[in-house]
């Protein structure tokens, strides 16, 4: 559970001049689940498909809080895939843009964990569309909170070929939270404060988008 002293204390630094209109709506996408839980912890053994949902709980909180309608692609450990589905890979992403598409969300977020074979690996990365204006304004936006406020956080934000990212068109983002590789960013990644740091902001980076183009 968070404060609104820990709000102040977050969101001083990016001064927002406008609040949200209710009818915005942000699709949250916590990334894997079920058979298919991503990265692993490399001294936990965490699996990315249960902090994915973390993040994004969190994250959901503090949006409402602030006047979001936020939609999550999936609030438990399950799948999204068919059970029956042949191809439980494309039946899962074929099932994250149905709900994209039907949210009517104005901006997507997509939530996951890295990994990467040397352990030095480290820090929040943001990605976005190639060739999405909108997309690249808002993973740009995300990715100088993150760096002004999250230790190692990379400078700049990347384009992605993902299909969460490609499959709408409205401005949509991909968030490496930090390296499960990496074992001193993995035990930040599963430190509750540091989950509320972190999504706080992320947050910010999304209000800081929305006053820009108001």
């Amino acid at each position: 559970m968070f404060v609104v002293v820990s709000v102040v204390v977050y969101f001083t630094a990016i001064r927002p001049t406008v609040m949200p209109k209710a009818e915005h709506v942000i699709v949250i996408d916590a990334g894997h689940g079920g058979k298919d839980g991503g990265a692993v912890g490399k001294t936990s053994g965490v699996s990315e498909s249960e902090l994915n949902l973390a993040f994004s709980k969190k994250l959901k909180k503090i949006c409402q809080s602030f006047g979001f309608d936020v939609v999550l692609t999936r609030s438990d450990m399950e799948g999204l895939y068919s059970p029956t589905a042949d191809n439980k890979k494309k039946s899962e992403m074929e099932k994250r843009r149905k709900i994209i598409e039907k949210s009517g969300a104005d901006l997507v977020v997509s939530i996951h964990m890295n990994s990467f074979p040397s352990s030095a690996a480290c820090g929040a990365q943001v990605y976005y569309a190639d060739g999405s204006v909108s997309g690249q304004a808002l993973a740009e936006s995300v990715q100088n909170s993150l760096y002004s406020g999250i230790e190692n956080s990379k400078k700049t934000a990347k384009v992605g070929d993902f299909y969460v990212l490609n499959c709408t068109d409205k401005p949509s983002i991909l968030v490496e939270c930090g390296f499960l590789s990496n074992p001193e960013e993995e035990a930040l990644l599963q430190d509750e404060s540091y989950q509320e740091k972190f999504c706080y902001n992320l947050f910010c980076g999304i209000l800081q988008f929305y006053n820009f183009n108001k």
